[in-house]
């Protein structure tokens, strides 16, 4: 990789993780659209979008263990909660990576975009009317939990996004969940959802030819390190500044990304 490479991966890895503590989201949204455009320009365009996929999971894992370590300083997590989405999501999360790397590049790229926008749309009208009421303590709904879970996974695995994008709205808009809370328990539920489709890319990726150099089937190393390096420790700031921020204002930002990163997959931008 080139110097121009490197630097650029850096800025997406801290990017991704500013937004993973501050939203509770993986920042696969971030991390993916720049892998993509960066795979294709070293000369790979066929396998340019599952190996962003594959590898912006791999990034997730560290980064989410270190914003679940943060968050739950502040008693912000809700450990039962994100253990049951996580585990369901971890099954959901291998489906989700098989089904991926026997799609077209395309179909993926344009998928990929699809889902963001949509749950930006669906955030925007259902949650923004609900602000003024919003409960304190959230629901206890233990069969609603495992029904969420492994869908949630599998589109984590097919996006390469982690799973906080939908974990959010689905704590907050189905459970009754404050936004501080949400953005805690999704980010430690994280940690398995990407579990599972690590797995996936790793073991359906192996022996495919044309791999960039150093990849483990479709997540790359070199790419990782890179992008990993800068995502943990911003991880940490991004979430001490979600606890400072009204939540008001924590939806807004995180509607407004998600719509912009949404379009540029799209091909809007």
């Amino acid at each position: 990789m080139t110097a121009t490479y490197i630097s650029i991966l850096l800025a997406a890895g801290a990017g991704a993780g500013y937004a993973s503590g501050l939203l509770g989201v993986g920042g696969g949204f971030i991390m993916v659209p720049v892998m993509y455009s960066v795979i294709g320009a070293m000369g790979f365009p066929d396998i340019a979008m599952k190996v962003a996929l594959g590898t912006s999971l791999l990034v997730i894992l560290p980064t989410a263990i270190s914003g679940a370590w943060r968050h739950n300083r502040k008693k912000a997590v809700r450990w039962k909660t994100a253990l049951v989405l996580g585990l369901c999501g971890l099954g959901g999360g291998l489906a989700g990576s098989t089904l991926a790397t026997h799609l077209p590049e395309r179909a993926l790229k344009t998928g990929f975009g699809g889902l963001v926008l949509a749950m930006a749309i669906w955030m925007g009208l259902g949650m923004l009317p609900k602000l003024a009421k919003q409960r304190t303590e959230p629901k206890d709904n233990p069969r609603l939990l495992p029904a969420l879970g492994f869908p949630i996974g599998m589109v984590s695995g097919l996006t390469g996004l982690g799973g906080g994008v939908l974990i959010v709205p689905a704590l907050v808009l189905a459970l009754a969940f404050p936004m501080h809370l949400a953005v805690g328990t999704s980010v430690t539920a994280m940690i398995l959802t990407s579990l599972g489709g690590i797995i996936g890319y790793i073991v359906h990726g192996i022996g495919v030819p044309g791999l960039l150099p150093h990849s483990i089937g479709y997540v790359n190393l070199p790419i990782w390190l890179c992008l990993a390096t800068t995502s943990v420790p911003m991880t940490q700031l991004g979430a001490k500044v979600a606890h400072a921020l009204p939540a008001k204002q924590l939806k807004y930002i995180f509607i407004a990304l998600m719509v912009y990163l949404g379009l540029r997959m799209i091909g809007v931008f």
